[in-house]
């Protein structure tokens, strides 16, 4: 029996969730995990097949990783205007000190209220954190919470953590 397609589930493959388990077969039959760049890099080149363990309530299903680029995408190797809502250019980016957040001023964070003057959202954290930290130092916090505000249609306000001696303009 061959395992699923992850491309047919297009879009809507839980590519990055948190749940789902890569499996690489390399050339020689080795098996690793993992989902990182260089697992892709093989797999483009011919050299590995991916495939994905996704549990399901009462089993798990295995899926196998035939579109690289949806993988590769999903995965922040190659970016994605769609997904990410960033455009690859130098953001014009307007910040404030959050007036409602209750930080500690001895603590390495503080949150930020951040907006886009270039048109850009903010749909995946990791790809602005990535970007604002080749463009401006900024070390922006992956890992807890954040949010927007705004009207539909107009510029969003993003609340957001950044270390605070990245913060320099």
């Amino acid at each position: 029996m061959e395992p699923r397609s992850a491309a047919e589930s297009g879009k809507d493959f839980p590519y990055t969730a948190r749940t789902t388990c890569y499996i690489e077969v390399h050339e020689d039959g080795t098996v690793t995990h993992g989902d990182d760049r260089a697992a892709y890099e093989r797999a483009a080149a011919g050299e590995s097949r991916l495939f994905a363990v996704w549990p399901g309530e009462w089993s798990s299903h295995l899926f196998v990783i035939d579109d690289l680029d949806e993988y590769a995408k999903a995965h922040g190797i190659k970016h994605d205007v769609e997904r990410t809502g960033l455009k690859e250019h130098v953001h014009e980016v307007r910040w404030e000190p959050n007036p409602y957040a209750t930080d500690s001023p001895r603590s390495p964070y503080i949150g930020v209220s951040v907006t886009l003057d270039c048109g850009c959202e903010i749909n995946d954290l990791r790809a602005f954190a990535a970007q604002m930290k080749e463009q401006r130092g900024w070390n922006v916090a992956t890992s807890g919470g954040w949010g927007s505000s705004g009207r539909p249609g107009g510029k969003r306000t993003y609340s957001l953590r950044v270390r605070r001696k990245s913060l320099t303009d």
